[in-house]
């Protein structure tokens, strides 16, 4: 079977077949790669603590305009060992962990009850640079959840209370009669934070530093808590 320009093709190895799949889309994908021209990361470089390290990365990021900066990828995983990924926004960060928010009934606040283990990965694509952390979250205080809620937009802190996140609905109608019952509720008055709702701390047991290199040679380096201290590793790309 030959393939024009728009397909994609798929390869599965299975003791004793091979599986091939095709789909005409407007890219193909095998031919997409970009090669990557930084000077490089260098253990010389890197400050002992991960979290000065992720400071210094971080404001790099700001610094070159990145949208979104603190969109980051977080992974959980089920009862029964299905992992689950979604994108949400770190909103805090020191030696402690760190700090994103959500509706604790959500599909990822029902896998963090269970199993608190978490990992994290921050993309970007500018800097050719991803930072992996992998860590146990852990609820902040119901004092912090409700600062950082009071300091959301109107519309976002109204959001909270209207959406029971991951549920199914029937239609956006429902969202939008909620939405007008809750503004009638609250008009003229403080919104209170949701019981339901607040924030996670992840605390970083792992935390690698990937920078992007010519021939795919990339460089990592990986912290590993050993204490109160860190062991810093090269790892192969």
């Amino acid at each position: 079977m030959v393939l024009g320009s728009a397909a994609i093709s798929a390869f599965s190895q299975t003791p004793g077949r091979l599986i091939f799949a095709a789909v005409n889309l407007p890219f193909d994908l095998i031919a997409l790669r970009e090669e990557y021209f930084t000077k490089g990361l260098r253990r010389i470089d890197l400050d002992p603590d991960p979290i000065k390290e992720f400071g210094i990365w971080f404001t790099a990021a700001v610094e070159v305009g990145i949208s979104e900066m603190n969109a980051m990828a977080l992974a959980t995983a089920a009862e029964n060992g299905q992992p689950t990924t979604r994108m949400v926004l770190l909103k805090g960060y020191d030696h402690d962990g760190f700090v994103f928010y959500t509706n604790y009934l959500s599909e990822k606040g029902r896998h963090l009850e269970k199993n608190p283990r978490a990992g994290l990965v921050i993309h970007w694509k500018e800097l050719e640079r991803q930072i992996r952390i992998d860590g146990i979250a852990e609820k902040v205080s119901r004092d912090e959840s409700a600062r950082y809620f009071h300091s959301r937009p109107l519309g976002s802190q109204l959001g909270a209370w209207v959406s029971h996140q991951s549920e199914v609905i029937d239609a956006r109608r429902i969202l939008e009669a909620r939405l007008s019952e809750l503004e009638e509720r609250f008009a003229g008055q403080e919104i209170p934070c949701p019981p339901f709702w607040g924030g996670y701390r992840v605390k970083p047991e792992r935390i690698e530093f990937w920078q992007g290199r010519p021939n795919r040679l990339h460089d990592r380096f990986c912290y590993t808590r050993e204490g109160e201290s860190w062991r810093i590793e090269r790892l192969a790309p």
